[in-house]
């Protein structure tokens, strides 16, 4: 017999609550971002109404089951790829488009701002592989060799799509979270590791081997197209202070701000060490030094409750198209912390990725928000049964 709970007993309260405090750390880590006076302009209005828009995207995600959302598959996963082709087809001159940092990656919508459609096709993207990978599953009860590759071939197609209109903005940031979640649902999937593991290895040896030439054989790389730029970005990564003048400063100046906030940091607006664009990409540069390791370490754990809740509603769930989903939506909202925050200490080389849920950005937000919704939706549909065991649920 199935048990139904009550609307209020089914909703997620732990995930609002923790939704509630990142949005409160990032009202007051802009408000003091925008003390450098780098902009004119008040953020925070902007960043809390982005909020409020973002929590009725979660109401209105919430509100569809899953099953409707694998229905309609497809119909996300297309929509989202039409709006990549008419962004990279779009002339500039037309006034619709906005460049930003040398990448054609937003929409210009007048009377609302700039919206980015890369941040919804990250979601919209989870859920095609989710319905691909659900489906195969559903066709092919037996698991073989051959039924495994033909799944790995049809991730790559769906992969590939987004990826290559991603890269034409060029957005490498974006790409390289299309590929955090690729892999995640590729080991989620249960491919055998037979096949997945000579292919990571060989990636790995690749990404390895590209590295070493970018140090010591540029020139061979030159004639494959890489320009002086793409090994500054390398060089200013493992040795700034060579690069002070110009690739390094950034990094130089978000080390010094984390640095100087030491074990307590200098308090709420307190900032001293100017750095760029501290309000988007590097909030987290404001936080270390506002609040020191104390503050940066409880912001880190945040993170880690928010995951760890994910991942415990992902494990209770039976639906296996559900359980792709939380599991894609785990790999974005992981990889971006891990490369926002590696970038801003050096961990990782910088590549433009915002901080979810904490630096200002429409599109960011709203596009985590959906996301986040998902999981509201997985949870909130999820049914239990009387009587039964793990195995039979």
């Amino acid at each position: 017999m199935k048990i139904d709970k009550k609307p209020v007993d089914r909703f997620d309260w732990p995930l609002a609550f923790i939704l509630l405090l990142f949005g409160t750390i990032s009202i007051i880590a802009i408000a003091s971002a925008q003390t450098t006076g780098q902009y004119s302009t008040n953020f925070i209005p902007s960043q809390i109404q982005w909020y409020v828009i973002g929590s009725i995207i979660i109401a209105m995600t919430m509100y569809l089951e899953p099953e409707q959302y694998k229905k309609a598959a497809w119909i996300i996963y297309g929509g989202g790829i039409l709006l990549l082709a008419i962004l990279y087809v779009l002339p500039e001159s037309l006034e619709l488009v906005h460049r930003r940092n040398g990448a054609k990656s937003w929409f210009h919508l007048p009377g609302i701002g700039s919206i980015q459609p890369a941040e919804f096709m990250k979601t919209f993207f989870i859920i095609g592989m989710a319905r691909t990978i659900t489906k195969h599953h559903e066709r092919y009860l037996e698991k073989t060799l051959q039924s495994d590759f033909l799944l790995l071939g049809k991730i790559g197609v769906v992969f590939a799509i987004p990826f290559l209109f991603i890269m034409l903005q060029p957005d490498l940031g974006t790409g390289l979270v299309f590929i955090a979640i690729t892999v995640a649902l590729i080991i989620v999937a249960g491919i055998t590791w037979k096949i997945i593991l000579p292919i990571f290895a060989g990636v790995a040896t690749i990404g390895l081997s590209l590295l070493w030439m970018a140090l010591y054989a540029q020139e061979f790389l030159a004639k494959f197209g890489f320009k002086p730029y793409h090994f500054e970005r390398i060089y200013s990564w493992i040795d700034p202070y060579s690069y002070a003048s110009n690739e390094g400063r950034h990094l130089i100046t978000s080390l010094n701000a984390i640095g100087s906030g030491e074990v307590f940091g200098k308090g709420f607006k307190g900032r001293e060490v100017y750095v760029a664009e501290s309000h988007t990409d590097f909030i987290f540069s404001v936080i270390g030094e506002d609040w020191g390791f104390v503050g940066a370490s409880l912001v880190i754990c945040l993170y880690f409750f928010l995951i760890y809740h994910m991942t415990k509603i992902t494990l209770e769930l039976k639906d296996p198209f559900s359980t792709y989903i939380c599991a894609g939506i785990i790999a974005m909202i992981t990889f971006h912390v891990f490369e926002n925050i590696g970038m801003t200490t050096q961990l990782l080389p910088i590549t433009g990725i915002p901080l979810p849920f904490i630096s200002y950005g429409g599109s960011s937000l709203m596009g985590n928000m959906l996301a986040i919704g998902l999981v509201f939706s997985m949870k909130f549909h999820h049914r239990t049964y009387m009587f039964s065991s793990d195995d039979d649920e």
